[in-house]
């Protein structure tokens, strides 16, 4: 497909995975919907696109609101009719023992990574089936292959987006609508600032990759559709690595947890 022209939403696109999707995508020659709730931020984004020639809508919405996922709609809808593209890679995360989550956080974490991609999915996919033409692409994580101590409702909620995707991707099957999830393992971006509790980091951070990839990624699915992709690709065989080795992670995965917990001792 052509996707010069065609108009693109990238949700969470004021920082990290959405603002480098956004950046590639525009490249590409869509025009780019930026979404987040920072709107100085968006600006700063919106500003890189279009000094190199891109053509961009910022829109500054809570998406964690059902009014912030309807204003979005309005929004795109009145500047650009139907949409092409949907890439719903806002997120949030946070680490440490769930016992000691804050429900407001939960509840926002909840909001964001899974209802918001739901509610975005059922207000812009059944145009895209009324004109047999689009692509949904959520950016999960390897994490819901593997749940993992520190990040229990995190991992979840993209354990979620999985099964989410996967249905109804095989509900679309023989149409020109395509649903894909885009599963990256640890990426280089802010995600592990607003994630960790009082200084407590995220081990899997010294193996991170560059957002780039995640973008290239999120491009290449757009011109060879499929369900999922893995970045990097060899995380393919992660899947299979729960069902055999969990009862090692069963052991230590709580151990090292504990050990940095220790650290810290304000917790």
């Amino acid at each position: 497909m052509d996707w010069k022209g065609r108009v693109a939403i990238v949700t969470g696109a004021s920082s990290g995975i959405g603002a480098t999707a956004a950046r590639r995508l525009a490249r590409e020659g869509l025009r780019v919907v930026l979404v987040a709730r920072r709107e100085e931020r968006l600006r700063g984004v919106a500003a890189q696109i279009e000094a190199a020639g891109g053509e961009t809508l910022t829109v500054a919405a809570d998406l964690t609101e059902e009014q912030g996922r309807l204003l979005l709609a309005e929004r795109v809808h009145a500047a650009y009719g139907p949409v092409d593209v949907l890439v719903n890679s806002a997120g949030l995360g946070w680490y440490g023992f769930g016992t000691q989550m804050p429900w407001s956080l939960a509840r926002q974490m909840i909001q964001v990574n899974m209802a918001a991609v739901v509610h975005l999915t059922l207000l812009f996919l059944p145009e895209m089936k009324a004109r047999d033409r689009g692509h949904i692409v959520n950016v999960g994580s390897i994490a819901g292959n593997l749940p993992s101590q520190g990040v229990a409702l995190y991992c979840a909620t993209k354990s979620f987006l999985d099964a989410f995707t996967t249905a109804l991707y095989r509900e679309l099957r023989g149409t020109c609508v395509h649903v894909s999830v885009v599963k990256p393992g640890p990426v280089s971006t802010e995600f592990f600032d607003t994630a960790s509790t009082a200084g407590l980091r995220m081990p899997a951070e010294r193996f991170a990759v560059k957002p780039e990839r995640v973008a290239d990624s999120i491009w290449r699915l757009l011109n060879r559709p499929r369900r999922v992709a893995f970045v990097p690709d060899w995380y393919r065989v992660v899947p299979w690595v729960e069902p055999a080795f969990g009862w090692i992670m069963d052991l230590l995965g709580p151990l090292l947890l504990r050990r940095q917990l220790k650290l810290l001792p304000d917790l």
